[in-house]
C-alpha cells in the first residue's frame, strides 16, 4: 500500500524494526550512516536496499533535514555498494520513491540499487504503473 512521503515518521515502520534488530535482514553494508540488505522481493539479480539510520519518511523529508555529513554518508555508501557488488561496469539504477504516486510503500526513507543484468525501460509511460500494480 503506498504511503506519504511527507507525513510524519512512524517509528514502527518495518525499517526502523530492522535498524534496531527486531526483524532479521540479509545485510550487505552498514557503516555509521545507512544499512543496505536485499530486498525480499527484488526487481533485478541484484535489488538492495539502502536505508539512512536517522528517522526520515522520504527522500522529500531526507533532504530537508538530513545534515551535510548524513546526505554525503548516504551517497558515499550507494556508490560503494555498487562498487563492491561489481555493478559499475554494466551499470545499475538507484530509485527512491517518494509519496503514493510513485508507489512508496514504506515510511523510510530508502533507495532501490538495481544491477546485475538488463534492466529494461525506466517506466512504462503513462498509466503503466497502475496497470501492473497488484
Amino acid at each position: 500500500m503506498a504511503v506519504s512521503g511527507i507525513g510524519p515518521y512512524d517509528p514502527q515502520n518495518i525499517f526502523a524494526k530492522i535498524l534496531r534488530g527486531e526483524i532479521p535482514c540479509n545485510k550487505v553494508y552498514e557503516d555509521d550512516w545507512v544499512l543496505a540488505f536485499h530486498d525480499i522481493g527484488p526487481k533485478a539479480p541484484s535489488h538492495i536496499l539502502v536505508i539512512p539510520k536517522g528517522a526520515y519518511v522520504s527522500f522529500a523529508d531526507f533532504s530537508a533535514k538530513a545534515s551535510a555529513e548524513e546526505i554525503v554518508g548516504f551517497s558515499r555508501a550507494l556508490g560503494a555498494i555498487a562498487r563492491e557488488l561489481g555493478l559499475e561496469e554494466d551499470g545499475y539504477r538507484v530509485i527512491m520513491n517518494v509519496g503514493p504516486n510513485s508507489g512508496q510503500e514504506v515510511p523510510h526513507y530508502h533507495a532501490h540499487l538495481l544491477g546485475g543484468g538488463p534492466l529494461g525501460a525506466l517506466i512504462g509511460g503513462p498509466g503503466a504503473a497502475r496497470a501492473g500494480a497488484g
